[in-house]
């Protein structure tokens, strides 16, 4: 079977769902979420989609004093939330102070604000195909230690649907000089592959095309394994 796509499109927004403050967090909550004797507030958002609160939990750790205390994605993913407000994933900032926490939070929502996920519109099987290929030129302390990035390197943020995800992180390693940071083997809690491939902004550039190139490749030829 093969599927005609329409032209790639950069359209999907990821849209908050929830945002709460806490000024002065409870010790027993604190210890709870492994907070330092020095992180007194907390700062919570969901997303409709889970990549982004990553992305933006590491921006917030360059533009504000605040640590990723907590970022999971939930089981099924979006389309199968726990509730309205659910999302993909809960963020959850932790600050000295109620000024930091919600810088922090501003510096994620701005993130969201401005990415944006490359879809194709499949005609049969009939459905959207979604995936992030993004380029962190300077990565933040959350993500720089999630993938063992050395300082002055770049990251290239991975993620796609599962074989599409294998295949087209396999090419985008061979296409620039990038090496593993990460490596999120399907099925993840979203059902998704991902991965944070490591290098020089160049190099996470070309990546990042060479596996948006993959997946529509894949996308409109899904049965053409040769």
């Amino acid at each position: 079977m093969t599927c005609v796509t329409t032209e790639v499109l950069h359209t999907l927004k990821p849209e908050v769902l929830a945002m709460r403050l806490i000024p002065n967090v409870h010790p027993a909550m604190a210890e709870q979420f492994g907070l330092l004797p020095t992180e007194k507030s907390i700062a919570m958002i969901t997303a409709t989609i889970d990549d982004p609160l990553y992305i933006g939990g590491d921006e917030a750790t360059k533009q504000a004093d605040v640590r990723v205390a907590y970022c999971h994605s939930h089981y099924a993913g979006g389309s199968y939330p726990s509730g309205p407000l659910s999302g993909e994933a809960l963020l959850v900032l932790a600050a000295p102070n109620p000024a930091e926490a919600t810088a922090g939070l501003n510096a994620v929502c701005a993130v969201l604000d401005d990415m944006r996920y490359g879809t194709v519109e499949l005609v049969q099987p009939k459905g959207l195909l979604a995936w992030l290929a993004y380029t962190i030129a300077a990565p933040g302390s959350y993500l720089m230690e999630g993938a063992n990035a050395q300082p002055g390197q770049a990251i290239a943020y991975l993620a796609a649907p599962p074989l599409e995800g294998v295949y087209a992180i396999e090419r985008a390693l061979k296409s620039a000089d990038v090496q593993f940071g990460a490596f999120t083997k399907p099925p993840s809690e979203t059902n998704y592959c991902g991965a944070l491939l490591v290098g020089t902004q160049s190099a996470c550039r070309a990546a990042c095309r060479a596996f948006e190139e993959a997946v529509v490749a894949v996308a409109s030829a899904p049965t053409a394994f040769q």
